[in-house]
């Protein structure tokens, strides 16, 4: 099967959580868009990251470009936290159906554009030089294949003195699959996990909000500190910071307990603790 095979089974995949996430997977979605102060637990996690880098550490008046927006819960999150000219791009029609419809709802300014982020400059081409800050957040590059031109279409999409930011999951639970404590992968970027899956990672609290994805089979590849910050590196950016956090956005491995204070998945007293998320602060010369 050619990559491009994977990649259509990955996207019937999101076609389907889209669904999903939209219709009460990632909890009250009315609420949050008509609430104007409310800001998701990730892109909390996520200007915790960012706001040292920025200028006069505020967002107000940033041009901002959103990768893998999804279904823009995430995205209406910046546009509150005062960028302008904010743009999401996801590679999934249905998600970015659902995102126009919340960004309406809540009076939100956001542009949505259909690509895979690999190829985010050739969808944004009047747009080159322009964004003073990228994100990508939550569950991201695991889902390409490779970085060469990911990394270089937000080279070429940043203004210069431009931030990037990415804040993942930790290489190393792709190499423990998702299960627990024991390795089961191979760390090293070049590996492929393919699996079927017939339920999102969303947390169902009643068996009757349990819902099946039409089409399972998912592919995922490794991408390990190396590859990820040479990509950056040799696309012409510098690296500012590494972070490596206690926390994630979603159950990750079975053990993990939610942290109300954290908004976020934490390993319980009494394991081993580990890195479950990283995060890399770059910016264009």
């Amino acid at each position: 099967m050619t990559k491009q095979n994977d990649i259509s089974d990955n996207l019937a995949s999101w076609e389907d959580r889209a669904n999903v996430h939209a219709n009460g997977g990632y909890g009250d979605l009315d609420e949050f868009v008509n609430d104007s102060s409310a800001i998701t637990g990730t892109v909390k996690r996520d200007l915790d990251v960012l706001q040292p880098f920025l200028p006069q550490q505020s967002l107000t008046g940033q041009r901002l470009l959103h990768l893998q927006c999804h279904i823009g819960n995430d995205t209406i999150s910046w546009w509150r936290l005062g960028a302008q000219a904010v743009y999401g791009l996801d590679f999934s029609p249905r998600s970015l159906e659902y995102a126009r419809r919340l960004t309406k709802q809540a009076g939100a300014a956001v542009t949505y554009v259909e690509r895979d982020a690999r190829f985010a400059s050739t969808a944004l081409p009047d747009k080159l030089g322009q964004f003073d800050v990228v994100i990508t957040s939550a569950g991201t590059i695991t889902w390409l294949p490779d970085l060469k031109d990911w990394a270089e279409s937000i080279a070429d999409l940043l203004a210069p003195n431009g931030i990037f930011m990415i804040r993942d999951n930790h290489p190393l639970l792709f190499a423990l699959d998702n299960e627990g404590m024991t390795i089961k992968n191979d760390y090293f970027s070049g590996t492929e996990s393919s699996y079927d899956a017939d339920t999102s990672y969303t947390v169902v609290t009643d068996s009757s909000e349990k819902q099946t994805l039409t089409h399972q089979r998912n592919h995922n590849w490794a991408h390990d500190f190396q590859e990820i910050i040479s990509a950056l590196r040799e696309a012409g950016l510098v690296i500012e910071s590494l972070g490596e956090h206690r926390e994630t956005d979603w159950q990750a491995l079975p053990m993990l307990t939610f942290d109300r204070d954290k908004e976020g998945w934490v390993l319980p007293a009494g394991y081993p603790q580990i890195p479950l998320t990283f995060s890399i602060v770059a910016r264009k010369n």
